[in-house]
């Protein structure tokens, strides 16, 4: 990895990722291997104005400790030094940038039902000072190539080869050949011109078929658009949440999901990976968990009861199946890529930036929408090469959208 192609990585991600505003604060999220990177990011941040930059540094080695050893009563605590340092980002808004470096399996040998135990518990916790937070401050995930994650794509590399070729991949589904700047600009404009398509069709219903057992049908909500790439803060500050983004993707009626839906890749859940499952839908709720065997059923049965709106969808994404990332070849272990590959789906909570006005409704307006609430939002990837989305309009036309896996509009 060249030095000048990790400082424009880091330029892009503070400038037009989390677009940093002059006197904000940012906080990062990084793994302690990503270091020397983290520096550059931090550097930029400061650049574009920022009053303090805080670093959250995570490392996987550590949380096998914590998990090997640690009760679960004592993961579970929510101390008053970080209820209070919720309480503080709920009103200072930081800026947050993700760094995601993680091996695929690294976490494979947590005890799965300790797990999730303790993610019941915490995850609740954190969201009751997260949700009130959503949609007022700028945040953007982006990718680090670790020599575990390369290795898990590349096994018969050398670990130096492995990470190169990782790092090309990123700096190309990323964009940052050329001026990435003017390119990201560029792709934005392109999904919103697409958006802009999807919007003006008064859409219904979505159906979906495809040969690998995928039959489904879920209703859309009439005060929701399609949203993509580049998206606004309640106060018009414009940030680019994931780095890749191919996908246009919207919030369901919650109640409206019905059939089986069959996942096209892999999903990594939990440090294990799940692969050929997928979930049978009625009136909007799971009622059935497909999968290869017992322990992934149960992986996944966990998953969709973590809440109540666990089980239900807060995600459709529209990918074209010819996707820069799925024409890269590779299976990426890894959801902020493999999402963009190809058209998904996720379960868990749904998005208040696709409802237009949503700040400004009333918490009884916002209670009677049909959209989905959880503490949980988990993508998984449906796309296919046969793939078939069929809209039906408000007024009664169908339109084909997706055919052979790719837009038809």
């Amino acid at each position: 990895m060249k030095k000048t192609d990790l400082k424009k990585y880091a330029r892009l991600i503070a400038r037009k990722g989390a677009n940093v505003q002059p006197g904000q604060q940012v906080v990062v999220a990084a793994a302690v291997t990503d270091a020397d990177f983290v520096h550059m990011v931090v550097d930029e941040c400061y650049k574009a104005g920022a009053s303090t930059v805080s670093v959250e540094w995570g490392d996987d080695a550590l949380t096998l400790l914590d998990y090997k050893y640690a009760d679960v009563k004592d993961l579970q605590e929510f101390p008053r030094w970080l209820q209070e340092k919720w309480k503080y980002r709920a009103k200072k808004l930081p800026a947050r940038i993700y760094i995601d470096s993680s091996d695929p399996d690294a976490l494979a040998a947590i005890d799965q039902n300790k797990q999730m135990a303790v993610r019941k518990v915490i995850s609740p916790k954190v969201w009751k000072y997260r949700k009130p937070m959503e949609g007022h401050y700028q945040w953007t995930i982006v990718a680090m190539p670790s020599e575990a994650w390369a290795k898990k794509l590349f096994p018969e590399d050398t670990g130096k080869q492995a990470v190169e070729k990782l790092w090309q991949a990123i700096m190309t589904t990323t964009r940052l050949h050329g001026d990435p700047v003017k390119n990201w600009e560029e792709h934005s404009a392109n999904l919103a011109a697409k958006c802009a398509i999807l919007n003006g069709m008064n859409i219904k219903t979505l159906t979906y078929h495809n040969s690998k057992g995928t039959d489904f049908t879920v209703g859309l909500m009439p005060q929701a658009v399609f949203a993509a790439g580049a998206e606004d803060t309640f106060e018009g500050i414009t940030f680019q949440p994931n780095m890749p983004t191919e996908e246009c993707f919207t919030s369901p009626d919650k109640r409206t999901a019905n059939g089986t839906v069959m996942a096209s890749l892999p999903l990594s859940l939990m440090g294990k990976v799940v692969s050929d499952f997928g979930f049978t839908f009625k009136d909007g709720k799971v009622v059935d968990v497909i999968a290869r065997n017992e322990e992934e059923k149960k992986m996944l049965s966990d998953l969709v009861n973590m809440d109540e709106g666990a089980s239900y969808l807060g995600e459709v994404a529209l990918v074209p199946f010819d996707s820069p990332i799925n024409q890269t070849g590779l299976l990426f272990y890894n959801t902020l890529f493999d999402e963009n590959a190809v058209c998904h789906l996720a379960i868990g909570m749904g998005f208040t930036d696709v409802i237009p006005g949503y700040e400004k409704m009333t918490e009884e307006e916002r209670k009677a929408l049909p959209l989905n609430d959880s503490v949980v939002h988990t993508d998984f990837m449906i796309g296919t090469a046969d793939l078939s989305i069929v809209a039906e309009t408000e007024s009664g036309k169908t339109v084909q959208i997706f055919k052979d896996g790719t837009w038809a509009i």
